[in-house]
């Protein structure tokens, strides 16, 4: 059963090749194809979660070498959470959302899926950023992978960015392996201490690294990169990488952080930890800020999410069982009303024909259902019961009480203060501003203009109210989902 590891990362990376073959000359058999693997990369995603929940963690070398030097990869309950995720996400986004048969571009989306999901569960430090290569070229051939100067100059800013960060992190991982001879994150835990947590190599391992994923979770100040390239990309991708691209990159920096460098390591260079809890305030900040003076849907949930990952990271910088299970928490609960979020705004922007906040209007009894869910959302995003995001910041506050940290108890408040004034405006907009329809008037004098209907997308609509009841039943189940990763926590501190 170990072999399904393999299976996970091997089934959509080969299956990306049949649409390629078959290119724009039969894009409808592409599409079949693909449609066919990413359902087979639900199962299989399914069927290891329950594997590991009733065996334990299952690991596989590529090829039978030896750990040290082969491909490790390990699913335990931490990762099997960001596996079904993504695989979830890959599909549904991929069925409901997804128009055109393009032949490449289905590789490419099955690509990005093959790479996310081995970011999740690679035991090496070296495959992750071949993994984290993988998602990301196929991320910036997707944002400009239909006509538009704009997506072209943001998918090209894309590029550029995130090779920087993946160069930086590349960095991190050549001074890790200088100073211990190894890349094996199991054998990395055990030789950084050896070679001293306060030596110059170790300390300039975790810089880089940190940054380079800093980058990919587009935290201030290397955030410019996020709100181009998600307000310019197809709605489609701009949900798919809203929901995972830089929540895989948060789940990788919190495996490498205890995984790796450990608990003990933030002890011993209390400057680490000073310097991630700095980071994340100031990105709940300044993402904040940034929020608030958004005029247009998507690019204020792009900077939104700025916030949301700064929150994260006081999270980890935290370092108590209850705030890394809390930034956890907060990064599914971020995924999932994203992931909504993004879908509602494509839907809006499609039949008002704007993506301006101010279009929306009174529109609240025009789209009863989607306005609905994206307030329920909203207030995942805030941090209200019953929803995820309220449990994750709930558990991160405890934390900040049983630690007397009371600058993190100061930025949790903040957050959800600053969240609270965004989404009440949009919301806010929905169903209380005057109706935008109700005065159109003909330039002409004549007969009023007619007013938008809604077009009935029932696949968009269908994906936003249930990205609106996830958030709500994962809040329920947060509990449980707290114990589900307990054992990982446990055996990093």
């Amino acid at each position: 059963m170990n072999d399904l590891a393999f299976v996970l990362v091997a089934l959509p990376l080969l299956g990306a090749v049949v649409p390629f073959v078959l290119g724009r000359r039969a894009p409808e058999m592409a599409r079949v194809v693909t449609v066919a693997v990413l359902i087979a990369h639900v199962a299989v995603a399914v069927v290891v979660a329950a594997l590991v929940a009733t065996g334990g963690p299952l690991t596989y070398v590529v090829g039978g070498l030896p750990a040290a030097v082969g491909i490790g990869l390990l699913v335990d309950q931490l990762s099997a959470v960001f596996v079904v995720l993504v695989a979830g996400t890959g599909a549904v986004a991929y069925g409901l959302l997804r128009e055109e048969a393009t032949g490449p571009g289905d590789g490419l989306w099955l690509l990005l899926v093959a790479g996310l999901t081995g970011v999740c569960v690679t035991a090496d430090v070296f495959n992750l950023y071949v993994f984290l290569e993988i998602s990301g070229l196929a991320a910036y051939a997707l944002v400009a992978g239909r006509r538009g100067t704009t997506r072209a100059l943001a998918a090209l800013q894309y590029l550029l960015v995130g090779t920087a960060g993946a160069t930086l992190y590349l960095l991190g991982v050549g001074y890790l392996y200088v100073s211990t001879g190894t890349l094996a994150m199991a054998d990395l835990r055990v030789a950084l201490p050896e070679v001293g947590y306060a030596s110059p190599l170790v300390v300039a391992a975790f810089g880089f690294v940190v940054v380079g994923l800093g980058v990919k979770l587009a935290l201030f100040p290397v955030h410019t990169w996020k709100p181009d390239a998600y307000a310019a990309a197809p709605v489609d991708v701009a949900v798919v990488l809203a929901t995972l691209g830089s929540t895989v990159a948060g789940y990788a920096l919190v495996r490498l952080v205890y995984g790796v460098f450990t608990v003990e390591f933030l002890t011993a260079v209390p400057a680490a930890r000073t310097a991630l809890l700095a980071t994340g305030a100031v990105g709940v900040l300044v993402g904040g800020y940034l929020t608030l003076r958004q005029a247009r849907l998507r690019r204020m949930l792009s900077y939104s999410s700025i916030l949301q990952f700064g929150m994260v990271v006081v999270g980890i910088a935290t370092a108590t069982s209850a705030a890394i299970t809390g930034a956890v928490l907060l990064l599914v609960a971020n995924a999932v009303a994203k992931g909504g979020l993004f879908a509602a705004a494509g839907l809006f922007e499609r039949t008002l024909g704007t993506p301006s906040i101010d279009a929306l209007a009174g529109r609240g009894r025009e789209f009863p259902v989607v306005s609905l869910a994206v307030a329920v959302a909203f207030a995942s995003l805030v941090g209200l019961p019953p929803s995820v995001g309220f449990a994750g910041k709930w558990y991160v506050t405890v934390a900040a009480v049983e630690t007397a940290e009371w600058t993190v108890l100061a930025v949790v408040l903040a957050s959800t203060l600053i969240s609270l004034a965004y989404a009440g405006r949009v919301v806010e907009v929905l169903y209380l501003s005057p109706d935008g329809n109700s005065g159109a008037v003909a330039a002409d004098g004549g007969a009023a203009a007619p007013t938008t209907r809604f077009r009935g997308d029932w696949r968009t609509t269908a994906l936003v109210a249930g990205a609106a009841v996830a958030t709500v039943v994962l809040g329920v189940a947060s509990s449980g989902l707290a114990a589900w990763i307990a054992p990982v926590v446990e055996v990093w501190l």
